[in-house]
């Protein structure tokens, strides 16, 4: 009998971008990380690009790519961001998907992903198609090659968005057993109903599609196997997994067997940790003892085409046990994190989206035409632009798409704006915006942050007032959290902040101006700067900077000439100005007029100048861009918190002696004694951790001095300093490997990290390591071997390092 294994993981993260700024602002709750695509990234999808296969005694003895022996998809948007922020963990998704073509019959294993994770039934046909157009596109762009199947967001489905994906050339996607209604053999009439558990999972099956000859594929995935994966911690031991799958098969089907289970793709490493070497010890060991055979859905498609047809049950996923009523009603599905919660947010939120959505898009039609020959064939193709905004490619669609040959200037802005309200239209509906239990978290707000977006550039565009409309309907969507109200007032609170136009870019560019020194022509997010004029003045700590400079959005090209003023007057005390730019006169009486008073340390009278000037256009620190307002208030109180530190490092010096001898003789130490050595020891550490070359005898003595004291150390905090430090070190040892001196100290560092009381994540220096164990290691060996001196000390080294690593070489 035949027996296959497919082992799908669904990857995806949902956009997290600032939808003004185009990039990810800082996301306190992810600490120590930037944000949650940076530790997720860190967690699993880098994690299983290079993943660990043990030997008996717990030494690595290989380093594999997972991605390159299962079935996967990953999130467009995802992919976006890790292509230019994870550019490592990015080629080794897309090299897997190269050699997986190597292992199973030229089949690609990467499956593509409806662009936004749309939750498809609850979409209308147009919005269908773009997404099924933007999510092939975007994969021929990443893998180049066309996909054979399409994963659908959470698994929903309908025989329209089945019918879609068919007319764009799809052949398969994949479905919960659950969503089976009933199937026959080929040919046969006669159907049989699929009981409560489910359709049999070890075959795919055909959908001949209604009123029309297409059809397409479908695998049901095993949900039992699939939710032990998930949810009942069988990740925890690789044996038990391989156990498990096997367990999949029967010997009383007598036709080639498919065992294949389905999960988030972050169930190995995020959720479980270590998941993804469970994983590689399954992988591994199932094909080397020859239990079964791996194969990925194209290759077994084309082994063992459909035997059987099915019908499915409509409007139905698999994380909702009510259909898709988990994005658009109360009905009962939530986190269970929050219990008496109740989610009849999700409805109102929906009708709200609903109604702008379906306002505009008539709006938009009939504006659109007077630039695109055809509105919505010119969105479907927008993905073209959305995946390389170079000024070239923006105008090679323009020609494809505009009504004439070339676009004057002003007309190009306003097609680009009516195009990004397009795409902002669709992103507001990605699905985790309903899949949590609070219309303030995070995910609904990004999701409502970009029904912000479609409202500013339709008031710009089409003159009319939407917002007003809008928040009326979304006051109906009641928040669990008192302080939080309502959607209305969510919007005010997280969305209005966020908000950015040209005057606010320029803002941004004043105030920050005072600290950074930006060249003629600069960037700030998706805005270009080009300085025109500018004049700083210093009087003691405060700071003057006036000028102008033409904001251009990369985006729209949507662009201005501001003139602006910026004051500094000593800690967060900041003032700024900007307006349109109005002439050189009424410019250079701003800036002779703001100057003389700042010369003159009239600063009351800047102040009162730069509100005259800039009416009604003033801005504080509370309006930068997130990242730098940090970056900022950090400067400016380095200089507090220096003078703090000091005053603690001269208070615990003083009384250091006395807490020893209190706990020689086991006295409870003074809390204000005891917080000082606290503060002290852990703030030396890091320093110590980041220093180019730590000092191993110093991070001793504070380590020993720590455990001395009954001091805790803080182990998220140091962990992640000394890693980064580690890693810098592994990558200088990969840049120059013959590098003694570089090689004992990453030797003697790895060996201090034994002693610590947290455990220190070595992924990344193991993986240098590995490279190295099979490129360098070998021509020195031989060299050694040949009674080269300085290649013997170099081995000997390198193999000390490797039993730090727990690493095994000869392998």
């Amino acid at each position: 009998m035949q027996r296959y294994i497919c082992i799908h993981g669904h990857f995806y993260q949902p956009p997290r971008e600032n939808p003004w700024l185009e990039d990810i602002e800082l996301q306190d709750s992810a600490y120590p990380y930037h944000n949650w695509n940076e530790r997720i990234t860190d967690e699993c999808y880098a994690p299983n690009s290079a993943s660990r296969i043990l030997d008996g005694e717990g030494r690595i003895m290989k380093i594999v790519n997972n991605y390159a022996k299962i079935s996967f998809d990953f999130g467009p948007t995802l992919l976006s961001w890790m292509e230019t922020k994870a550019p490592d963990t990015y080629q080794a998704i897309i090299q897997a998907d190269k050699e997986s073509q190597q292992h199973f019959s030229g089949h690609g294993s990467a499956m593509a992903l409806v662009y936004s994770h749309m939750i498809m039934p609850l979409a209308n046909r147009r919005d269908k198609h773009t997404q099924v157009i933007w999510g092939i596109q975007d994969f021929e762009y990443r893998f180049g090659r066309r996909p054979e199947g399409m994963f659908l967001p959470e698994t929903a489905v309908d025989l329209e968005t089945l019918q879609v994906l068919a007319e764009h050339g799809i052949r398969f996607t994949l479905l919960a057993p659950h969503q089976a209604r009933r199937m026959r053999k080929l040919g046969s009439k006669h159907w049989r109903e699929v009981e409560s558990r489910g359709v049999d999972p070890s075959m795919p099956y055909r959908l001949h599609l209604p009123d029309s000859d297409r059809t397409i594929d479908i695998f049901f995935y095993d949900g039992p196997i699939s939710r032990a994966i998930a949810f009942e911690e069988l990740l925890a031991n690789g044996e038990h997994l391989v156990q498990r799958l096997l367990g999949g098969f029967d010997d009383a089907r007598s036709w080639p067997q498919l065992v294949h289970i389905a999960t988030d793709g972050e169930t190995y490493g995020h959720h479980h940790r270590h998941g993804d070497m469970a994983l590689a010890y399954a992988l591994h060991h199932i094909e080397a003892n020859n239990l079964a055979r791996l194969t990925n859905y194209g290759e077994y498609l084309e082994k063992h085409p459909p035997t059987h047809e099915v019908e499915i049950i409509e409007n139905s996923s698999w994380s909702c046990a009510h259909g898709v009523e988990r994005w658009r009603n109360n009905c009962g599905c939530n986190s269970g994190m929050h219990p008496g919660w109740h989610q009849e947010w999700r409805a109102p939120l929906r009708d709200a989206l609903d109604w702008l959505r379906d306002t505009l898009a008539l709006r938009y039609e009939e504006h659109a035409r007077r630039f695109l020959r055809d509105p919505w064939e010119a969105r479907n193709g927008y993905i073209a632009v959305v995946l390389n905004r170079s000024p070239e490619n923006v105008e090679r669609f323009l020609q494809a798409h505009a009504v004439r040959k070339i676009l004057p200037p002003e007309e190009q802005v306003t097609a680009l704006k009516l195009l990004e309200l397009q795409r902002h239209a669709m992103l507001m509906y990605t699905s985790c915006g309903w899949f949590f239990d609070d219309i303030s978290g995070i995910e609904t707000t990004q999701v409502i942050q970009y029904a912000g977006r479609v409202i500013q550039l339709a008031e710009e565009l089409f003159n009319s007032k939407l917002e007003p409309q809008f928040l009326e309907r979304l006051a109906r969507a009641k928040s669990n959290v008192p302080e939080h109200r309502n959607g209305a007032h969510v919007y005010e609170k997280f969305v209005k902040p966020a908000v950015v136009d040209l005057p606010k870019v320029g803002a941004h560019y004043a105030i920050t101006s005072l600290f950074d020194r930006y060249e003629d022509q600069s960037c700030i997010y998706c805005y270009t700067v080009d300085q025109e004029d500018r004049r700083d003045t210093i009087t003691g700590k405060a700071k003057l900077a006036v000028g102008r400079a033409r904001f251009t959005s990369l985006i729209t090209r949507e662009s201005e000439t501001l003139s602006y003023g910026a004051l500094y007057f000593g800690y967060h005390n900041l003032n700024g100005g900007v307006r349109v730019y109005r002439g050189e006169e009424a410019y250079q009486e701003m800036v002779k007029g703001v100057t003389a008073a700042f010369e003159r340390a009239d600063l009351p009278e800047v102040i009162r100048l730069l509100d005259q000037y800039f009416s009604g256009m003033t801005y504080s620190l509370r309006e930068l861009f997130r990242d730098k307002q940090r970056e900022i208030l950090e400067l400016i109180l380095e200089s507090t918190l220096s003078e703090v530190e000091t005053d603690c490092h001269r208070f615990y010096e003083r009384h250091v002696s006395l807490m020893r001898f209190l706990k020689h003789l086991g006295i409870p130490q003074p809390k204000t004694l005891h917080t000082a050595a606290e503060f002290v020891l852990n703030t030396r550490l890091r320093q110590a951790f980041l220093e180019e070359v730590p000092d191993l005898e110093r991070i001793t003595a504070l380590l020993h001095e720590a455990e001395t004291l009954g001091v805790q150390l803080h182990g998220n905090e140091l962990r992640y300093a000394l890693e980064r430090t580690l890693e810098r070190m592994a990558e200088r040892l990969a840049d120059s490997p013959a590098d003694l001196m570089l090689l004992q100290n990453l030797d003697a560092m790895i060996g201090t990290t034994r002693s610590l009381p947290f455990e220190v994540d070595l992924w990344k220096v193991q993986n240098i390591y590995y490279k190295l164990l099979n490129t360098v290691y070998p021509i020195l060996r031989g060299d050694a071997t040949q009674g080269d001196e300085s290649s013997r000390v170099w081995v000997n080294h390198f193999d000390s390092l490797g039993e730090k690593l727990r690493m095994r070489r000869g392998t």
